[in-house]
């Protein structure tokens, strides 16, 4: 049986990477064409998103936010800004109510700039930070901007300078800068306690399934691949009535629109991407209006001729 193309939502396990979860569909869907839509770092468990097949050349039109609940220690600070890294220092916390605790979270709330862990996927001169950091080589990673559309005090254990967060940002946030520019900011350090990443591209921890749990019941993982198409429904679609239209669409051309086979999504905007569709609801690809909002210029075309 041919495996479908499409999305897997993988509910990744603390200690394996998402490389090493990337492999284990490889192995059990006997496909090649597997890919993830983000890094988790290899003691952050939840959700994973794996694309499969074609499904790959859609990553980067799937919604972008990723949603975690947490926890930062304070009064420590280590080399990977988490707790599994060498402790570099320890400092008191200060003694801090929750209203007070909540004001200072407001600095990470909104966009914000903040320098990645060294010990992180960033490129550094064509080379991964943690790589370098593992050699022992001096380097300087340059601030980034995020955005933390969400940022709720869930809980303040002072006895234990304990904080449980839930945060709600955009890919490339780290928490673990966070935590750690949190500590600074409370004249004490910080490091990240442990994380779980509960939605990522749309996806939600209660849809997705365990490896282990997969490797069980191997004849069912092929049912439980989410439709590129259905993974796209933030995007407004454009449908094919004419089969002239698909031909040229297949051809690389542009298409001229007829707004009435225009399906406008909530946050409809001209220059975003437009996903094209049969009458069958059939995905054949991505495209983008010309200035004129005349044509729909081909992007991404499945099937190509």
């Amino acid at each position: 049986m041919e495996t479908k193309d499409g999305f897997l939502v993988i509910n990744k396990e603390k200690g394996c990477t998402s490389h090493d979860c990337v492999k284990e569909i490889r192995n059990l869907l006997n496909t090649k064409k597997v890919g993830h839509t983000g890094t988790l770092d290899p003691q952050v468990t939840g959700t994973l998103p794996i694309a499969i097949g074609s499904a790959t050349k859609f990553i980067q039109y799937l919604p972008q936010g990723k949603t975690y609940i947490g926890q930062i220690k304070l009064g420590i600070r280590t080399n990977t800004d988490d707790i599994y890294g060498e402790i570099m220092n320890q400092k008191d916390w200060p003694k801090i109510s929750n209203e007070q605790l909540d004001q200072y979270l407001n600095h990470f709330r909104g966009i914000i700039k903040q320098i990645p862990p060294n010990v992180s996927s960033v490129h550094v001169n064509g080379e991964r930070a943690y790589k370098k950091s593992l050699n022992n080589e001096n380097f300087v990673l340059a601030p980034r901007e995020v955005i933390v559309d969400e940022l709720i005090l869930v809980k303040w254990d002072q006895i234990n300078g304990i904080i449980e967060i839930n945060i709600k940002c955009s890919a490339g946030t780290y928490i673990r800068s966070i935590a750690r520019d949190l500590g600074k900011l409370l004249n004490s350090e910080g490091c990240l306690l442990q994380l779980k990443r509960i939605s990522a591209n749309g996806f939600y921890e209660q849809n997705s399934i365990k490896i282990s749990d997969m490797r069980k019941n191997k004849n069912q993982t092929k049912n439980l691949i989410i439709p590129t198409i259905s993974a796209l429904n933030h995007i407004s679609t454009y449908v094919f009535s004419k089969e002239e239209e698909i031909n040229f669409w297949q051809t690389g051309r542009a298409i001229k629109v007829d707004i009435n086979f225009l399906n406008k999504s909530e946050n409809f905007d001209y220059k975003k991407p437009i996903k094209v569709t049969d009458m069958k609801n059939t995905l054949l690809g991505i495209g983008f209006f010309n200035k004129e909002k005349t044509n729909i210029n081909p992007k991404l075309v499945l099937n190509a001729k």
